[in-house]
């Protein structure tokens, strides 16, 4: 576990540091939301009525954007054969480096969305909702896109072809995240849609790891 924790800190490290993508995904983030209100007027139900959507279609696109190169650079400097050599097994390499991504964007997006969700207008009641969907939603994104990230390496156009692979598979996330907080906001029952955030997330877990490790085996020989 100490070579996982490893791993972890050291991507920490990269992704707070001054070449990190952090800041680059979290103002991505604010732009894409607060830009809306600009776009379809001011008005408070028009707002509240799309902020869901709108949150969580900005959060994944935020989370897609520096996963081309979660592999990519390790693979460039050799890090990554490295890594494939160490006692460590690979699926739990790609994972410790899936939890960092997730660290440095997805929690981030989750801990700074209720903001942006006042700015929207939305139900005081949704907003507890809205965090806690994007907290069980946005690793699945990170999950599924390292998938997408791994199968692209060494690809000319591996920054395209992660969202084109990545994408369809996430709908499901989105899906019960806004299903989740629309469900809050007219008052009904949001568990459902948070359950099957959670079992999407539980079975990308376990599988993601394999999936991975596979992908990246195949771009090292």
């Amino acid at each position: 576990m100490s070579a996982f924790f490893g791993i972890v800190m050291r991507d920490l490290r990269l992704g707070f540091g001054a070449q990190g993508a952090m800041m680059t995904t979290l103002l991505f983030f604010v732009l894409a939301v607060s830009l809306f209100p600009l776009g379809v007027g001011p008005e408070p139900e028009v707002l509240a009525r799309i902020a869901s959507g709108v949150i969580w279609v900005a959060a994944l696109l935020a989370a897609m954007l520096s996963l081309d190169r979660l592999f990519a650079t390790d693979m460039e400097d050799g890090t990554l054969d490295l890594l494939a050599q160490a006692p460590l097994p690979l699926g739990l390499v790609a994972l410790a480096k899936t939890l960092a991504h997730w660290l440095t964007t997805g929690l981030p997006l989750a801990v700074i969305a209720p903001l942006l969700a006042v700015l929207m207008q939305m139900e005081g009641d949704a907003i507890p909702v809205l965090l806690l969907a994007l907290l069980l939603g946005t690793p699945s994104l990170s999950l599924i896109g390292a998938i997408g990230a791994a199968l692209t390496l060494g690809a000319r156009r591996g920054a395209v072809l992660v969202p084109l692979i990545t994408l369809p598979l996430v709908i499901p996330v989105l899906i019960f995240g806004v299903g989740a907080v629309d469900a809050a906001a007219y008052g009904l029952s949001a568990q459902p849609h948070l359950l099957l955030l959670g079992a999407f997330f539980a079975g990308a877990a376990a599988l993601s790891p394999f999936a991975m490790a596979g992908a990246i085996k195949l771009a090292l020989e």
